[in-house]
């Protein structure tokens, strides 16, 4: 049981993320979107992970100068910044109607409702990723939405209480074994799971991940395959800079027949983060770079 002081923390924690909420909820969304990529596109340089984003764009992107990485990264803080911004107001827009969001191969989630047997959905932290939940969901599919739970309980509450502004019906905490229990369960019952399989996952596998072996989460590879389900990728896109979005849902990985081993397994999550690498491509600024996605002697070289 948490001490005074401890939820003194998580009370000064709760009301500063009320107010944010509050403060930003109360204007236009266009106004808080700029508002949020200002602030972050200024204070966000000024940060020790601003480095952290320099560094790994500095391997996913070699041939490119100084210059054009440290514009990236300040694009990265705008995006960041819009994001979180944003988070007031994402119970106003919806994903299949307006002009906020354009949703591409809505098809294949359409499929997986109409099969009754569930999926498995992975996808990354680009652009806003809250859109993606929002287009899954909206969708009419049963799915439900991972994610890691915060330490703050009050916090807690409130991050689930903006996704259930815009429809998310089942949060699930997908970590250790009994996170992966449930998430099988749920696969069982014949409904969709989603979760980010971009991150470094130390109990993960190492494979490449821009020419670098990075550890990456085998859990919704092993999933899909032992379910039996589709493995789906999707992703989403910042369209300028207006709170605009492109969500796309790509065709299902062709998953190797037979149980889940080892080799198999290794083979579809190469896939993955070579899907993630094809996203980031495309649009640089739109992940989240200062993620330590490499191993720890990475960000201590010169």
């Amino acid at each position: 049981m948490a001490g005074f002081g401890q939820r003194a923390i998580w009370a000064l924690e709760a009301g500063a993320y009320e107010a944010f909420l509050r403060g930003f909820g109360l204007l236009p969304l266009n106004t808080a979107s700029n508002l949020g990529a200002a602030i972050l596109r200024t204070l966000g340089p000024l940060t020790k992970t601003h480095k952290v984003a320099l560094k790994n764009l500095e391997i996913a992107f070699p041939d490119r100068t100084p210059e054009w990485r440290e514009t990236t990264a300040r694009q990265h803080w705008s995006n960041i910044g819009r994001t979180f911004a944003e988070y007031p107001h994402l119970h106003k827009i919806t994903a299949y109607q307006g002009d906020n969001i354009t949703v591409k191969g809505v098809e294949h989630l359409d499929a997986v409702t109409r099969s009754g047997r569930g999926a498995v959905l992975i996808s990354g932290h680009f652009a806003n990723w809250e859109v993606m939940a929002m287009a899954i969901v909206q969708s009419g599919l049963d799915c439900a939405i991972t994610y890691r739970a915060a330490n703050n309980p009050w916090f807690d509450e409130q991050v689930k209480r903006v996704r259930r502004g815009y429809g998310v019906g089942t949060l699930t905490p997908k970590a250790g074994m009994k996170g992966a229990r449930e998430l099988m369960a749920i696969l069982e019952e014949g409904r969709a799971i989603a979760l980010m399989n971009d991150q470094k996952f130390n109990e993960g596998i190492p494979v490449p991940f821009f020419g670098r072996e990075a550890m990456t989460a085998p859990g919704p590879t092993r999933l899909a395959m032992r379910a039996g389900v589709p493995l789906i990728p999707m992703s989403v896109k910042r369209i300028g800079d207006a709170p605009k979005f492109e969500v796309t849902v790509h065709e299902p990985f062709d998953l190797p027949e037979g149980k889940p081993t080892t080799e198999k397994v290794e083979a579809v999550v190469t896939r993955i983060n070579r899907f993630v690498e094809d996203r980031i491509k495309e649009s640089p600024a739109d992940w989240f770079w200062v993620h330590r996605r490499f191993e720890k002697p990475v960000y201590r070289e010169g």
